[in-house]
């Protein structure tokens, strides 16, 4: 059995991410992966089982940077909303930092492979910030609905607003964040 290569394994991720965001899901075939990584692609399938699991792979770790990312000065000491409000600011670096992580990561979860990950492991990279919902849930700070309702109103504007496309002309200055995110949480909030 061959020994994993973490720098082999980093390659096929950025080229993966390179790939697919050049030429999508289709095109992006494990020999053109493999070639735009420097090895070759039965080095892939000592990693990954097939393309499927590569690229399931590869949203789960975007998905693990961000949870890094959005914990980054995380404190669940401080008031709620002002807790959720640094993870918006996180979440808004990390896109401004990685564009091409966040295109991939937006293609990914609008497409079929989507169904492939594994829900709990995602959500174990955010728990944190499931818990301080949960506490203002329990506080009766936020609506008493279920997290997917208060993910839509609170993350996914963060979503539209960063990606260039959904929203041409949102300038990502602290003032424009700071109004999107008192929007969204007037949404989320009793």
């Amino acid at each position: 059995m061959r020994v994993k290569d973490d720098i082999k394994q980093d390659a096929l991720f950025e080229s993966t991410v390179k790939l697919v965001n050049e030429i999508g899901f289709a095109a992006s075939s494990v020999s053109k992966i493999a070639k735009d990584a420097g090895v070759s692609p039965a080095t892939l399938y000592v990693y990954h089982e097939n393309k499927e699991a590569l690229l399931v792979a590869t949203y789960v770790r975007i998905k693990q940077l961000m949870g890094t990312a959005v914990s980054r000065n995380f404190d669940d000491s401080r008031p709620i909303r002002d807790t959720l409000k640094q993870v918006w600011l996180n979440i808004f670096d990390f896109v401004k930092e990685n564009p091409a992580y966040f295109q991939y990561m937006e293609q990914f979860s609008n497409s079929p492979f989507c169904e492939l990950v594994n829900k709990a492991e995602v959500e174990a990279y955010f728990l944190p910030v499931i818990r301080v919902i949960t506490r203002g849930i329990e506080q009766k700070i936020i609506k008493d609905v279920d997290l997917d309702t208060i993910g839509a109103f609170l993350f996914f504007p963060v979503v539209a607003l960063a990606s260039p496309r959904h929203s041409k002309d949102f300038e990502m200055t602290r003032k424009n964040i700071d109004t999107a995110f008192s929007l969204a949480w007037d949404a989320i909030r009793r």
